[in-house]
């Protein structure tokens, strides 16, 4: 680099710095920079160009450095304003003040030229590098002429300083470079500032064409739209159909008032439908779903009830007697009544509903229990028929997949109740099935699980769905065939059948009026008294329940009508027990205890089956020591808990024989038989063990038992009497019966207390806990005859 002595006018330049190479035009307007060219004209040589030094000023305040620049040009813009053509030549380092023509500022300045001639391998490759990243930032400009001129030099001091044209220089960057007199370390910095402007120069085209993107998908998502839009409506008016905002998806699902998620998700398959074709077997689906959507009451609640006073006349008023279930429908009210006022109606996202299991033997209301409750908390009612379900989809539903797919039965009785706090009746929940299939009783454990059924998921919906306001009632006649699981989620009120009283009262007030209307009569036409009412109940209708009594209420109402159509009767008619008989012929329900058990070796038990309690006759008899010795024989189709009852009832007789003076020495070379009368219906359970014993006791001893007594419960080989099921239902039966006595294990007196008054009141109840307690009270004294097995 060579170095010389100038002096020269100074030009100043704001803000800004010119490179040895560049053409620049100035604005010579400003006084200084007039001066500078005036003074430079003037002090040139006839043959030379007038030079000046230009000398950047930055804030106000000179550089210590400038560009030697020929001044090429002196004229006025294509607007009229004065104006230079400069031309950089040389670096230059600001020397002292001098003196010289005109009022500019002279100064003598040190140029420093970059010396021609051959290039070390060090520049040459910067170079090239540099040449090739500034390439690169001269293509992404669509900078073509440039690029070309660029690519033809050859000599790396041109090219360093040809970048003072790039506009992502700084101010201050050009400074550095003019004030460098390294080319290597020019074309360093100038390599990394070129690399940091085109890493940004990417990030800005990325994002720009991320935005660019979105609002092109934008805008062609809204022209397609239109376009679909104007078709439908054309093909609407070709077919004669104009356009409905029913048929627009979108427009009901905005007009809706869906929940946050739900709303979302109804969207998303709006703009699945919208993408794909009429014809398309998808499109089909999502309508559907979004019909069943829409149909959905998501923010539907009604108002609860809570007169509770009220609540519980609509309950007797529809129901006689069934006290446990309505007291606690009216515990729930009083509850739910507290927690509103107390602003608790949403505790974690759960609601205060309630899963009840209701049962019970067929015919005592459990269904109609249902829309009384419903009617009484001013709630709507459904009912889902459980019996006989064995697919688990019934529940949950099935996945939009598959052909005809629907919601299940808990998704489908919301949207028929049309609210989100409906009472659910679950019918028949004991005759759910399961096989291959699934097991509908295990999809049921998160609809009744109070923790669980606020988020509950249908396999077709796939949203979340509340159930926790929701009352759950499930209907059932075997507790024991309800899973364990499932019934763990439940509360249990039983419902263990009506007394004598309560049937009279439920015909009177309830039956006779229904089937009145039936048959075409008015109230004051035909009239049945209560005594004949409490015959049906108690002869012609022995059962637990009263639909078989509301059917004979029916048959006499439907001879009564026959007789006035041909003249035989006329109106009105007053039905006595008298007249029963010819209405319904003799009475098929009689008591037969006294001659069931008039010889020894027959006992009276009682049993609970699906329809209620009933009472169980055990026969034993005792073979010829003739015919050899045959071990105990069982018969009535005894399950193996029974069977079981039957052998320690005998082995504690054979060790207790001479305690109870039984004669038990020679049963070895005899055979017995016990058999339970009814041999087509299955029987199981250990209730039956102390009536075994007795029926066993009897026969050998000889004495037969009371005809008046009737005994449950579970025995032990000790001679134990152990607590048993069902206490209630067995005493209902007792009474149905005309059982005036019954045995029952000590453990079970507490459930005397759920027996109703005037039954206890009707029955002498013992409760016993050893087998010698059971014999005493059951077997009739010793007989004059010899015992059987003397």
């Amino acid at each position: 680099m060579t170095a010389t002595q100038v002096t020269l006018p100074v030009l100043p330049l704001d803000d800004d710095v010119v490179l040895p190479g560049m053409v620049v035009p100035v604005d010579i307007s400003d006084s200084d920079v007039r001066a500078a060219i005036e003074a430079a004209q003037a002090g040139a040589e006839t043959a030379d160009k007038p030079r000046v030094l230009i000398v950047p000023r930055i804030d106000g305040s000179y550089a210590p450095v400038g560009a030697v620049a020929l001044v090429e040009q002196v004229g006025r813009t294509p607007k009229g304003e004065p104006a230079a053509v400069l031309r950089g030549t040389a670096r230059a380092r600001v020397g002292a003040g001098t003196t010289g023509p005109g009022a500019a500022l002279w100064v003598n300045a040190t140029t420093y030229e970059d010396e021609p001639g051959s290039v070390p391998g060090k520049l040459a490759e910067l170079a090239r590098e540099f040449k090739t990243v500034f390439s690169t930032y001269l293509q992404k400009r669509g900078a073509w002429q440039i690029l070309d001129s660029v690519q033809q030099l050859d000599d790396p001091a041109a090219l360093a300083d040809r970048a003072g044209y790039a506009p992502f220089l700084s101010t201050q960057h050009k400074l550095e470079l003019l004030e460098s007199r390294d080319l290597a370390d020019r074309l360093t910095h100038l390599i990394e500032w070129t690399r940091e402007y085109v890493a940004e120069l990417d990030v800005t085209e990325k994002i720009n064409s991320d935005v660019q993107d979105g609002v092109d998908k934008q805008q062609r998502e809204f022209l397609l739209r239109k376009q679909m839009e104007a078709i439908r409506k054309e093909l609407n008016e070709l077919d004669g159909k104009p356009g409905s905002e029913e048929d627009d998806y979108r427009e009901r699902v905005e007009a809706a008032n869906l929940p946050e998620h739900v709303h979302k998700a109804a969207l998303d398959e709006v703009d699945k439908l919208e993408r794909s074709g009429d014809s398309s077997p998808e499109a089909g689906w999502i309508r559907t779903w979004l019909d069943t959507i829409l149909d959905m009451p998501w923010n539907e609640r009604t108002e609860d009830t809570y007169e509770i006073t009220g609540a519980r006349e609509i309950l007797d008023a529809d129901h006689a007697g069934l006290d446990d279930v309505k007291e606690r429908i009216v515990e729930y009210l009083a509850v739910r009544k507290r927690r509103e006022e107390r602003g608790l109606g949403i505790v974690e996202g759960r609601r205060s509903g309630a899963v009840l299991a209701l049962v019970g033997p067929p015919g005592v209301g459990k269904t109609s229990l249902g829309e009384s409750v419903a009617r009484a908390m001013g709630r709507s009612f459904t009912r889902v028929a459980l019996g006989g379900v064995r697919d688990e989809a019934e529940i949950r539903g099935h996945r939009r997949t598959y052909v005809g797919a629907l919601p299940g039965r808990i998704v489908r009785a919301i949207r028929e109740a049309g609210s989100m706090n409906p009472v659910v009746l679950l019918d028949e929940v004991d005759k759910v099935g399961s096989d291959f299939r699934g097991d509908p009783t295990a999809a049921l454990l998160e609809v009744l699980d109070p923790a669980q059924n606020h988020t509950f998921r249908d396999h077709y919906l796939e949203v979340d769905l509340d159930l926790s306001d929701v009352v759950f009632l499930a209907t059932a006649n075997v507790l024991e065939a309800i899973p364990e699981p499932l019934l763990d989620r439940m509360e249990v009120v039983r419902l263990d059948g009506y007394t004598e009283d309560e049937k009279v009262t439920i015909a009177r007030d309830h039956l006779l009026p229904r089937q009145l209307e039936r048959a075409g009569l008015d109230d004051g036409e035909a009239r049945l008294s209560d005594e004949a009412l409490r015959v049906l109940a108690g002869e012609y209708t022995r059962e637990a329940g009263v639909r078989n009594l509301e059917r004979s209420i029916s048959r006499v109402l439907r001879k009564i009508a026959a007789s006035v159509a041909v003249g035989d009767t006329e109106l009105p008619v007053a039905v006595d027990t008298g007249d029963l008989r010819g209405y319904l012929g003799r009475p098929k329900h009689t008591p037969e205890s006294a001659d069931r058990t008039s010889v020894p070796g027959v006992a009276t038990g009682l049993a609970v089956t699906g329809a209620g309690g009933d009472v169980l006759f055990v026969e034993a008899s005792l073979a010829d020591a003739e015919s050899g010795a045959g071990g105990l024989t069982l018969t009535g189709q005894l399950g193996d808990v029974m069977q079981e009852s039957a052998r320690i009832a005998l082995s504690y007789l054979r060790s207790r024989g001479a305690e109870l003076e039984l004669p038990v020495g020679d049963l070895k070379d005899r055979s017995i038989h016990l058999h339970v009368p009814a041999g087509a219906v299955p029987k199981d359970g250990p209730s039956a063990g102390i009536t075994m014993t007795t029926a066993l006791a009897s026969l050998l001893s000889g004495r037969a038992a009371r005809s008046d007594v009737a005994m449950t419960g579970e025995v032990s080989l000790t001679g134990r009497v152990l607590p048993i099921g069902g206490v209630k239902q067995k005493l209902l039966a007792a009474h149905r019966a005309g059982i005036t006595t019954v045995l029952i294990p000590a453990r079970n007196e507490p459930d005397l207390d759920d027996v109703p008054e005037d039954i206890l009141s009707q029955l002498t109840v013992h409760a016993v806990s050893d087998v010698r307690e059971v014999l005493e009270l059951a077997l009739r004294p010793a007989a004059q005859q010899e015992p059987v097995a003397a």
